[in-house]
């Protein structure tokens, strides 16, 4: 469905089986020595959400839901997407790689036409570095956009941009940087 663990519902006929799967028995979570509840309503030891076991089981379940050959194609659509985003991000003018992408990680600047025609240094470097906040800022009052930005280690601010849902495709990637661009557009850092 898609949906967050926490929105989910794992139902079973066998009483006991969550427990056993998800307990750890950590006394300092669950105490049973509570006086004024009776603890055999507290659920704490029967979630999955108790531990880490959540993480591994919604893999498997997703694995389970979509087989190898849907984990695959999801898989190489999002590489194909990352490349395609890749591709669009260096043919662009105003826009720029900031490192080949690692995996479906792709991180770029843009630079607002108010800033190109700046010589490389410490103050294109530090108009540069507003860029990603501000229009940040704008996508989300907006509500169109959600698109993360970070320093990518000594640089300064770029977009970051993780492909990975099986739900987006090329024209989705296109919209992504238009978006930044209309954003952007009046931008004087």
């Amino acid at each position: 469905m898609g949906v967050p663990l926490q929105c989910s519902a794992y139902i079973t006929k066998h009483p006991r089986l969550l427990k056993e799967c998800n307990s750890t028995h950590a006394t300092y979570l669950f105490q049973q020595d509570k006086k004024k509840n009776d603890v055999s309503y507290d659920t704490g030891e029967k979630s999955i959400q108790y531990g880490r076991h959540n993480d591994i089981f919604k893999l498997w379940l997703t694995w389970k839901a979509q087989g190898h050959n849907g984990y695959e194609q999801r898989v190489d659509k999002a590489f194909d997407n990352a490349r395609y985003l890749t591709e669009q991000v260096v043919k662009r003018e105003g826009f720029e790689l900031v490192s080949q992408p690692q995996y479906v990680n792709v991180c770029f600047w843009y630079y607002p036409a108010s800033i190109r025609h700046l010589a490389q240094g410490a103050e294109k470097t530090e108009k540069l570095h507003k860029v990603g906040p501000e229009v940040k800022k704008r996508m989300t009052e907006k509500g169109s956009l959600l698109v993360g930005y970070q320093p990518v280690k000594d640089k300064c601010n770029a977009f970051r941009m993780i492909v990975h849902s099986a739900a987006v495709g090329h024209a989705h990637m296109d919209y992504v940087l238009d978006e930044i661009e209309r954003l952007a557009a009046d931008l004087t850092p």
